[in-house]
């Protein structure tokens, strides 16, 4: 089963309800240019595309947080994954948060983040890249 798995990938990209990757959207120009130029950021979960950021110095308020499914890029809230005072979380406190989040809101963009129990993202690699 492991080479079938290795093959297809892991088991959790294959359900809809969750984002197939993150992406994170930096404006190159930090607002300065006529028009954005945009680098992006990729990884298979949210804590691996945040901890990319962090290890780039990337702030949160230079970022746009993207979940991405097959057909649609939906916009995460930055809020949920900073502390109070503006700083990127780390796991599993931003897996709590986003847990906590939709435990209250049943918003099906941060399904799936698990703080204490099984997590839908185990199966993925949490390594980010970029910039693209």
């Amino acid at each position: 089963m492991g080479a079938i798995r290795t093959f297809l990938g892991p088991k959790s990209k294959y359900d809809k309800t969750l984002p197939y990757t993150y992406m994170a959207r930096v404006d190159a120009l930090s607002g300065q240019g006529r028009e954005p130029l945009y680098q992006h950021y990729f990884a298979d979960t949210i804590c691996g595309l945040i901890e990319h950021l962090a290890e780039n110095n990337i702030a949160p308020e230079e970022v746009e947080l993207f979940g991405m499914y097959l057909d649609k890029e939906i916009p995460l809230e930055i809020e949920y994954c900073t502390t109070p005072d503006g700083k990127w979380l780390k796991r599993p406190a931003i897996c709590k948060s986003l847990e906590e989040h939709y435990q209250k809101t049943l918003e099906n963009r941060y399904k799936g983040h698990v703080a204490d129990g099984e997590c839908s993202f185990d199966d993925r690699d949490r390594t980010g890249d970029g910039p693209y």
